[in-house]
């Protein structure tokens, strides 16, 4: 049997069909609205992404994360070797993302390699930064949760500090202008986690996501210092800007501002561009469209009804 074929007679009798659906999903691809951006290139894939967030994670905390009983004169040899394995591995797929989005623009003689090298390597510059707020997101949540034996068990077993920590590298990456790849890194935590937390979200030192299963946080939420979510937490949008054509405006702030010292317990839901001031406690299941001055507690009241309209809500 050769390479590709079946046995005799399994599926001839399909070749008719087969032929039919490949010639219409050719006629699909070369429609104007059609997802592909014809030979423009190869798109930046999931797998290596994850191997080299794994690796960068490795030597962030090498400690915990690193090879088994690494010893100390090894650890800073072991560090960089891991980065420069995963910084290589960032430099190319930053190039495909940049090489796809030129020429789907039309620049299909783009130069995008010494673009690429200078994000990956403002990526590395910003890691010992990252670290710093990592380790803050750590002490938050051993100090935040009474079931807390450990900073070694918060770091290595709780799925709110592992989408943190991911969140954080995406959130560099998409600032320094490959939100693809941000949003791709995003989805990893998010399919580990259960915590939806959009690389272009804005969250400040000392977070603590408890629990974490259900969390979303959306593209244009800004969180303060020491804020604690459990699980469930939505920051979404109530409403959807569109233009004159009546299409979504891309990128319009629309998700909410929490600030320092908040606490917002499960199932609460948080919509709209409003602010929810410092010191504030949102008890669980409350749905929250207003904002509210510092220092407010608020918990479950009577039923009302609202109205939410194309998309609003999410």
């Amino acid at each position: 049997m050769t390479p590709g074929s079946s046995p005799s007679g399994s599926t001839s009798g399909l070749s008719p069909e087969l032929d039919h659906v490949v010639a219409s999903l050719r006629s699909a691809r070369a429609r104007p609205d059609d997802a592909d951006c014809a030979a423009a290139g190869t798109l930046p894939s999931v797998r290596p992404l994850a191997a080299a967030l794994e690796g960068i994670v490795s030597a962030l905390f090498p400690a915990h994360f690193g090879p088994a009983h690494i010893d100390r004169t090894d650890i800073d040899a072991f560090v960089r070797e891991t980065l420069r394995r995963a910084v290589e591995t960032l430099i190319e797929q930053v190039r495909h993302e940049l090489q796809w989005n030129a020429r789907c623009a039309g620049n299909r003689d783009a130069n995008v390699d010494g673009d690429a090298v200078e994000i990956a390597t403002r990526f590395l510059s910003s890691l010992p930064a990252v670290r710093s707020l990592l380790q803050a997101d750590v002490v938050a949540a051993y100090r935040g949760d009474p079931a807390a034996r450990s900073i070694e068990e918060v770091l290595i077993c709780y799925p709110g500090v592992k989408a943190i920590t991911y969140h954080r590298l995406a959130h560099a990456l998409h600032e320094l202008g490959t939100p693809l790849i941000a949003r791709m890194i995003a989805e990893v935590a998010h399919s580990a986690t259960g915590v939806d937390i959009h690389p272009g979200a804005r969250i400040g030192g000392s977070c603590f996501i408890d629990h974490g299963t259900g969390v979303v946080i959306g593209e244009t939420a800004v969180i303060g210092e020491r804020v604690r979510l459990y699980q469930a937490v939505t920051l979404g949008a109530r409403r959807f800007e569109v233009d004159a054509d009546g299409a979504l405006v891309k990128g319009a702030p629309r998700h909410p501002i929490v600030e320092d010292d908040v606490v917002i317990y499960a199932g609460a839901t948080i919509l709209g561009r409003i602010t929810i001031g410092r010191g504030s406690t949102i008890g669980g299941n409350v749905w929250v469209t207003r904002s509210l001055p510092p220092g407010s507690h608020i918990t479950q009241a009577q039923a009302r009804s609202e109205t939410f309209e194309g998309g609003g809500g999410i």
